[in-house]
């Protein structure tokens, strides 16, 4: 898990999740999510990784020993809360878990903790230099 409290994500980080999501549909889309100074800018692709129109499976043995904040993937409908399958993996993924639902725009995005309960995730305009 990130070092420190997780208080936003980048803006350009979040339109690249918007972006592969809306690439990738109909299939899921899946990766981790790496923080600095407690604001995502990073997300993961584990090698491995396959995804379906009803799922993505992330092969969590090829993490290296780095720190992650927490998941994140799409979902091809507008149904953007966890499933009991989301849940399992995000007691095993940091505590910031990002769902995108069909269309995949700034408005179809929700963030939950470890629990699945919705928590509110900043986007925050940085400046990657300063990071």
């Amino acid at each position: 898990m990130s070092a420190k409290p997780i208080k936003g994500i980048a803006h350009d980080t979040l339109t690249f999740i918007l972006e592969v999501s809306k690439s990738t549909a109909p299939n899921e889309f899946a990766g981790l999510l790496r923080a600095e100074n407690g604001i995502i800018t990073e997300v993961l692709v584990l090698p491995g990784t396959t995804s379906s129109e009803v799922s993505a499976v992330m092969r969590l043995f090829m993490l290296p020993m780095i720190s992650i904040a927490g998941s994140v993937h799409s979902h091809p409908t507008p149904n953007a809360r966890p499933s009991m399958h989301d849940l399992a993996m995000f007691v095993r993924t940091g505590n910031c878990h990002i769902i995108v639902g069909f269309p995949y725009t700034e408005d179809s995005w929700r963030c939950y903790d470890v629990n699945g309960e919705r928590r509110e995730l900043s986007v925050i305009d940085i400046d990657f230099e300063q990071v």
